[in-house]
């Protein structure tokens, strides 16, 4: 199936590129969520007609999540949890759990954007954690685990 990308996809292409995926990739993700549209000849047209007004908005989402990546870089969130003597946590630290404590701490983070590359956190201690706000912008993000008194 052949696509007209409308926003940046991590290795995929950028905004207006033209590229062939899956046919389940395209129906199921891409379209539904707006990131493409089939590459017919009325649709690249219309896109060919409102590239100004899709790249403005994709430089505001870039420069919105830059100003947000810039307020997150190097936060350091203290989470609390039941744990074991041997500092094993009964139960886990999801990204839902980490999005739900930035999102209190005044941050604007979705659990998709939360990327723990070990999976979900299991032991006390620190944890570096990333979270990507656009695919240009990731922030860098230490989870303190601590057991609860």
């Amino acid at each position: 199936m052949q696509v007209i990308l409308m926003e940046k996809v991590v290795n995929l292409g950028q905004l207006g590129d033209v590229v062939k995926v899956k046919n389940g990739f395209g129906r199921n993700f891409l379209i539904p969520q707006g990131k493409a549209k089939r590459a017919t000849e009325s649709n690249v047209a219309d896109f060919a007609a409102r590239r100004a007004e899709l790249e403005a908005a994709e430089a505001a989402k870039l420069a919105d999540a830059q100003a947000r990546g810039a307020k997150l870089e190097g936060f350091v969130l203290t989470l609390t949890q039941k744990a074991g003597v041997d500092g094993k946590l009964f139960g886990s630290v999801t990204n839902a759990d980490i999005a739900a404590a930035l999102v209190a701490k005044g941050h604007q983070v979705e659990k998709g954007q939360v990327h723990t590359p070990t999976g979900h956190l299991k032991q006390i201690g620190d944890h570096a954690i990333t979270i990507g706000l656009h695919p240009d912008v990731v922030a860098n993000v230490t989870i303190t685990v601590q057991a609860e008194q």
